[in-house]
């Protein structure tokens, strides 16, 4: 299933570099509170095609929340907490 419209990521890696701040995504943690698959030089996943579900924002959503929201809640939800992410991190967000 192809979800309309794709999630609108901007590549900035905030989410990536903040890993440590939530449960779901601690245990990437590679000790400095970034996950351990970021690359910091090419700001890229370096297992991208088979990073975990929980940096799959469109299949997270089909397997945990669609039946919470629907997915322009979702995508919302997501975009709000990316903003956040980036200002914590000093990125301005797009």
């Amino acid at each position: 299933m192809t979800l309309s419209p794709a999630f609108p990521c901007n590549q900035c890696g905030a989410c990536c570099r903040l890993v440590s701040l939530a449960p779901e995504t601690q245990f990437l943690d590679r000790g400095d509170g970034a996950c351990r698959h970021y690359d910091d030089q090419t700001r890229l996943c370096i297992i991208y095609n088979s990073r975990p579900l929980v940096c799959q924002v469109d299949k997270q959503y089909l397997v945990n929340y669609q039946q919470q929201y629907s997915w322009k809640e979702f995508i919302e939800i997501n975009r709000i907490a990316c903003q956040t992410l980036e200002k914590m991190n000093n990125h301005p967000t797009g």
